[in-house]
């Protein structure tokens, strides 16, 4: 976590996860760039070849304009110790954070989110959501500023062995970070119904596969997974909840959806996520 990203519009979530990365960074001795990007209107006079229709002097005055809130959130929270530098871009926001992910070589997106519900989570999605499908990094979402210690995470799984490796080493490593109990748990809904003798047994040998240290074993019956997931983290004082999506796209992303997106949309807690690898992916 020594290079910390924060996608900011200056809104109450982003200025809440602001607060949080710099517990982050000061933790791990880490530095945070901040991104504001100014998504503008475009006419098209073709499908290929959009054009601004923006003049120089108004871009310059909306680049001023971020630079100078920017300045005011850096007097009032920086810290000694924590480096904190930001930049203002033009372009789609999703895009624009993608870019910058590569090009500073981030190691963790920690975003505010204002959750998304009815149409607008099923059609649209919050640029949290985009970010928790398409980052090549860990994202951390915060709608409030935590500020307490965090002793529990939470940890749903499938409990399949096969791709999970990298995901795995990257929940351990935040575990380590913050010194944290794990439940490991599995969400019993009547579509994925097992019997508890034969969960625990699975839920054992995957624990011990990986080599877990300090942590519990879990069956939480629920008719819906996302709820249960939010439910449990409820029931044992959950402070994040830590979750490995597929990153699907598209037409399968419609019909399939992402457990951790509607997670994200719903729950309060802390979450945390990790695109897994070597996995089919339709555009």
């Amino acid at each position: 976590m020594k290079k910390i990203l924060v996608p900011c519009d200056f809104s109450k979530p982003a200025v809440n996860a602001f607060r949080f990365a710099l517990d982050v960074a000061e933790r791990s001795k880490g530095t945070i760039q901040l991104v504001h990007v100014i998504e503008l209107p475009v006419m098209h006079d073709t499908v290929l070849m959009p054009v601004l229709n923006f003049e120089e002097q108004l871009l310059k005055e909306l680049r001023q304009k971020a630079n100078e809130q920017f300045q005011k959130l850096s007097d009032k929270y920086s810290r000694e110790g924590v480096k904190v530098k930001w930049e203002v871009d033009f372009g789609v926001p999703s895009k624009t954070i993608l870019d910058v992910i590569t090009a500073e070589a981030i190691d963790l997106v920690i975003m505010g989110s204002h959750g998304a519900s009815g149409l607008r989570e099923y059609f649209i999605g919050s640029n949290a959501e985009k970010m928790i499908r398409k980052a090549p990094v860990p994202v951390l979402i915060t709608k409030d500023y935590y500020k307490g210690p965090i002793k529990n995470i939470v940890f749903p799984n499938t409990l399949d062995t096969e791709n999970q490796s990298e995901l795995i080493a990257k929940v351990k490593a935040l575990q380590n970070f913050f010194g944290a109990h794990l439940h490991l748990v599995w969400i019993n809904t009547p579509l994925n119904f097992t019997s508890d003798v034969v969960t625990q047994q699975r839920l054992h040998d995957f624990a011990k596969r990986f080599a877990f240290k300090d942590y519990s074993v879990n069956i939480f019956n629920h008719p819906n997974e996302e709820e249960g997931i939010i439910h449990f983290t409820q029931f044992v004082k959950g402070d994040i909840i830590a979750m490995g999506t597929h990153g699907r796209k598209g037409l399968t992303h419609l019909i399939n959806g992402s457990v951790a997106e509607d997670v994200a949309n719903h729950t309060e807690s802390l979450l945390w996520t990790y695109t897994l690898k070597n996995e089919p992916v339709e555009s």
